[in-house]
């Protein structure tokens, strides 16, 4: 038989779970998973480096100081914001990225 303390300990965990999954909020670049910060293809923008890479296997991910965040969403959603600086809301699942909305942002 569960204690009470037991019982409002479940209770009490329960209602923190949502709070837990609340989308947060990111500030970074769009790019791919094969370049990263450093674009390499010669004579290309770097929105034109990441749709290239995109097309050959690489995945969107979000640069975020030093932390990369692969970007789970359509690749439709995404591809507009290639190469430039976002602002993403989503759910953060270890270091995946499921996007809610992703809106450009002025660089600093």
């Amino acid at each position: 038989m569960l204690s009470k303390f037991a019982v409002f300990a479940l209770f009490a965990s329960l209602s923190l779970t949502p709070a837990a999954l609340a989308a947060q909020s990111f500030t970074g670049v769009v790019t791919d998973s094969m370049c990263g910060v450093k674009h390499m293809m010669p004579g290309r923008s770097d929105a034109q480096c990441v749709q290239e890479c995109v097309k050959a296997g690489s995945k969107y991910v979000l640069v975020v100081g030093t932390k990369t965040y692969t970007l789970s969403s359509k690749p439709e959603k995404i591809a507009p914001f290639a190469g430039q600086h976002v602002r993403v809301e989503g759910m953060l699942k270890g270091a995946t990225l499921d996007v809610q909305s992703i809106h450009g942002v002025e660089a600093h």
